[in-house]
């Protein structure tokens, strides 16, 4: 793997990540608890979405074959997506979508503050926008934890299934592989295992905000990195795939 083939994965991982994690909490869209949440989580979905196009859009152009950004979101299957498996799993209750989002909001703010100063000139532009829309996203989805974990006992017993269920996937976020190693040390890339600790710190004081504890030694999910992934990925394409696959030289 070269230095090109490994920009073009990584963009990819992040702008695969992004759509399918939009993908999910538009599945929100006309059924939050109430019309203003409706509303902030619809939009949390869009920003994802602008994110997802832009890097997409930049990994078309780094692989040079002619595909853009609507054909490498809609027009490859499961085992070339390379997003994160914790974007992928069902939405659940409210409590289990956001007790997830919380910790992706997370790491994205440390993610994309650190990318921002990626000596790639167009990954640290969508950095840029992004650190912007990823502070309020991390602000709401904060403040939701701690209003389940501090509200009723049913809120208190949804946020802990919730974060029962999505744990196990947090640790895949920090994976590093060959394509790290090639971007790392050229400065375009960002060293996950620096911000690892800092996650935790911000992660574990949530959730004792929130009355939950991290469990020690949890077994971690991974495969994402070589296109492994669970069976929901391949129902949340289908049903996102369908309209252009079946018209796929319709112009919109």
């Amino acid at each position: 793997m070269n230095s090109q083939e490994a920009l073009f994965n990584y963009t990819l991982r992040l702008g695969d990540t992004s759509l399918i994690l939009a993908q999910r909490l538009s599945e929100w869209t006309g059924h939050g608890p109430f019309l203003e949440e409706d509303l902030a989580l619809t939009n949390v979905a869009l920003d994802i979405f602008g994110r997802a196009n832009a890097m997409l859009e930049y990994a078309g152009k780094l692989e040079g074959k002619g595909r853009d950004e609507d054909q490498l979101a809609f027009h490859r299957h499961d085992r070339e997506f390379l997003n994160a498996l914790i974007t992928e799993q069902p939405n659940g209750d409210y409590a289990r979508t956001l007790i997830r989002q919380a910790f992706i909001d997370a790491f994205d703010f440390l993610f994309y503050t650190e990318l921002a100063k990626s000596s790639d000139a167009t990954l640290a532009g969508i950095a840029q926008k992004t650190i912007k829309e990823v502070t309020y996203h991390k602000r709401h989805s904060f403040s939701w934890v701690r209003r389940f974990g501090n509200g009723t006992e049913e809120s208190m017993q949804r946020l802990k299934k919730g974060f029962e269920e999505m744990w196990p996937y947090t640790g895949e976020l920090f994976e590093m592989n060959e394509v790290d190693e090639l971007l790392v040390p050229a400065g375009i890339a960002v060293d996950l295992a620096k911000i690892k600790p800092i996650w935790d710190r911000e992660v574990n004081a949530l959730l004792e905000e929130a009355g939950l504890m991290a469990p020690e030694n949890c077994y971690m999910q991974t495969g994402s990195r070589k296109g492994y992934h669970s069976e929901h990925l391949g129902h949340l394409l289908a049903e996102m795939q369908a309209v252009p696959r079946m018209y796929p030289e319709a112009k919109w």
